[in-house]
Order: structure tokens, then sequence, then C-alpha cells
């Protein structure tokens, strides 16, 4: 009896041989698939806290007296950078921060078509916008 299961084992190991391989073939793209855009989710989701980030520090660099639309735009892309953002454009408005400035906003726009690691051409003309808007501290108030 010993005999018999042992080469039924045998014969059904050669009968699927192959199953593995397909099976494989069958799953492993559904499983990249799922790897890969768990990647690009995540890199674009720490664009986005980053292009926040950005526009938060921005605003509260330039609410200070003596600060500069400049200097403003500056920080915010030394923050951009942190993650590699590319393409990255940077608005604070007013243009010119005057003593009777109340108020300053900053807003990042950064494309996404130039951001993406894996299947740019998914996020095709789609912009992340991050803005922030604080007020100043100026004496004219």
């Amino acid at each position: 009896m010993p005999f018999i299961l042992q080469k039924r084992n045998a014969r059904n190991r050669t009968l699927r041989r192959g199953a593995t391989a397909v099976e494989f073939a069958l799953v492993a793209p559904v499983f990249f698939l799922l790897i890969l855009s768990s990647i690009e989710v995540n890199r674009l989701n720490a664009i986005r806290h980053t292009a926040d980030n950005a526009a938060y520090e921005a605003a509260r660099h330039a609410m200070v007296p003596g600060a500069t639309t400049a200097e403003a735009i500056a920080k915010a892309n030394v923050i951009l950078r942190a993650v590699g953002t590319r393409g990255a454009q940077v608005t604070v408005t007013p243009s010119v921060l005057g003593p009777d400035v109340e108020t300053i906003q900053v807003r990042v726009d950064v494309p996404l078509n130039r951001n993406g690691w894996i299947v740019p051409r998914f996020t095709r003309n789609r912009i992340l916008t991050a803005e922030s808007t604080l007020n100043t501290e100026r004496m004219g108030q």
C-alpha cells in the first residue's frame, strides 16, 4: 500500500509542475500593480503634506516686519526641495509687504505630471494646491 501512495504523489507532482508558473503569471501583475500604486500614492501624499508645510512656513516667515516676498518664496522652495518637488510655483499675496498689510496669503502649486515617479500620465494636467493665510505683525495695524 505505501508503494501505491508514493507512485500517485509522484504522478500528481508531475501533472502540477506548470501550475505554479501559471498561477504566478496570473497573480504577479496584480501584485506588482498594488505595490507600485501604493508607492505612488504615498509619494504624492508626501508632496501634498510638504506643500502644505511650505505654504505655512513661508507665510510665517513673511508675517514679521521687514520680511519680503522673495524671502518667503525662497523659504517655501527650500522646504519643497526636501522631497524633490519639481516645477512648483509659489505665489505670495500681496506682492509687496508694506507696513499697512494685514494678511499674507501664500499659495503653492505643484504640477503632478512632473512629480510622479511611476505613472505620471495618470496625473496629467493636475495641480496640487496648498494655501496658507496668516495675519501680519506689522505696526500699521
